[in-house]
């Protein structure tokens, strides 16, 4: 709990609710016990590697420019897949997508749902349902269910995640970091076709399926949950 706790003590909640606010309600998804277990092995096989997404910079993609090993876990059709994701907000999208249930529902206990969903232009690093599980079980069942009890450390972590700016996987990588909401920064690495993400703690996310665009955001699904430090 003490990366918890060093994550609460930045106040990044107030971060949050601050340069959201600049800038500019998640549904409630069942519980995804199975979807976990059916997101820990996502599939080799990746789509062509991103175009020039963005030539006016402003970050935005298209359906075209998502790319990633996990992007055939992706519903075909309806609300969750690529198409239906597109004209929904980041944090209902996200609701809506098998890949992300779990942060869905951590979106909803912080109560970041209608902030983030109101925001202008955001991206997003999302972790996937196997990275919860792995602070599950790195926590045990009683501190992780006493985390996502805590809209504070819950809210910061999340924020973690956020910047406060619309990317292509394209910009990322040539910016090399990106300044998190939460306050500090992430890492980028890879290579557009395979962007990396370095917490500041030193450990790195891949990506699963990045590009993915929203009404007001850039998702990159990733397999880690980032730590500031």
């Amino acid at each position: 709990m003490r990366k918890i706790q060093r994550l609460a003590a930045i106040g990044a909640m107030a971060a949050l609710t601050v340069a959201l606010g600049a800038c500019g309600a998640a549904e409630t998804p069942a519980s995804t016990t199975s979807e976990s277990s059916s997101a820990a092995a996502p599939s080799s096989s990746a789509s062509a590697a991103p175009t020039a997404a963005a030539a006016s910079g402003s970050g935005v993609t298209e359906i075209s420019d998502i790319f990633g090993p996990a992007c055939s876990q992706v519903p075909p059709e309806g609300e969750g897949s690529a198409q239906g994701m597109v004209d929904d907000p980041v944090a209902t999208a996200a609701s809506n997508n098998p890949l992300l249930s779990t942060l869905a529902t951590a979106v909803g206990a912080a109560n970041l749902g209608d902030t983030l969903n109101s925001s202008k232009a955001l991206t997003v690093y999302a972790p996937y349902n196997g990275a919860f599980d792995e602070v599950k079980a790195a926590l045990g069942d009683e501190a992780f269910t006493a985390l996502l009890a805590n809209p504070t450390d819950l809210g910061a972590i999340l924020s973690y995640h956020v910047v406060g700016s619309r990317m292509d996987a394209e910009q990322l990588v040539a910016a090399g970091s990106t300044t998190q909401l939460a306050g500090g920064n992430v890492t980028v690495g890879g290579s557009a076709d395979a962007p990396t993400f370095t917490g500041g703690d030193g450990n790195a996310a891949t990506t699963l399926c990045g590009n993915i665009p929203t009404a007001n955001a850039t998702v990159f699904v990733i397999d880690k949950v980032l730590m500031a430090g």
